[in-house]
């Protein structure tokens, strides 16, 4: 297949944001007098948004859905001013962007996190790469595994899906990718492992950044 076109995850997949969620989420905890959480239980919170995260890390008997839009609202206020303060990009993904940008494909960022938040990481962390489309989240509807953006930048620049690359590193990704029928890549250097990405239907499994390299020879 002569792919055209590649769609990114951020958080897990491009970038390590993994400090600056657990960092912002923790201040709320404290602030709140709630327990806060290892760095090491964070994975298991995200990769369905911020709101998400709110949710599964805050005590059970904070969960109900007033509560989460108080403790979602402070999260927002204090991520929104350190979202970018350890986010960095994974080993070897600057030498994949130069790489597939020499070789000419257009790329694109879809992510579960904020719409916002989402722009200004790329902004600042990637900012010496062009990315056709920066996609984030501005309604539940529109959550991955909703495919409807990813289809929707597919026609935008007149790349029909299966000439796309969608990658990710969750299970979400996976089936974001196959519903709209791209080539459903995932990564595990992120957040989920093999059994998850493969049981959502990966197509491929990248060890390395560069692996993805392969599909496109």
């Amino acid at each position: 297949m002569n792919y055209k076109a590649v769609i990114f995850d951020l958080d897990g997949t491009l970038v390590d944001s993994i400090e600056d969620l657990a960092d912002a989420m923790n201040i709320v905890l404290k602030n709140n007098n709630f327990p806060i959480h290892l760095l090491n239980s964070y994975p298991s919170f995200i990769g369905h948004g911020i709101r998400t995260l709110v949710k599964r890390a805050l005590p059970e008997s904070e969960r109900s859905e007033a509560k989460i839009d108080i403790y979602y609202k402070e999260m927002i206020a204090v991520y929104a001013k350190n979202c970018t303060n350890k986010t960095h990009p994974y080993n070897g993904i600057s030498d994949l962007l130069n790489a597939l940008t020499t070789k000419g494909l257009k790329l694109g960022v879809f992510s579960n996190k904020a719409e916002d938040f989402t722009k200004r990481v790329v902004e600042v962390v990637l900012s010496q790469w062009n990315f056709e489309a920066v996609i984030g989240l501005t309604t539940e509807a529109l959550k991955k595994p909703n495919p409807l953006k990813a289809i929707q930048f597919s026609e935008t620049i007149g790349v029909s899906p299966e000439a796309f690359l969608f990658v990710g590193d969750s299970g979400v990704d996976m089936q974001t990718g196959t519903k709209a029928g791209m080539h459903a890549v995932g990564v595990l250097w992120g957040f989920r492992d093999e059994k998850e990405l493969r049981a959502d239907g990966a197509k491929t499994i990248l060890k390395h950044p560069l692996d993805l390299l392969k599909i496109l020879e």
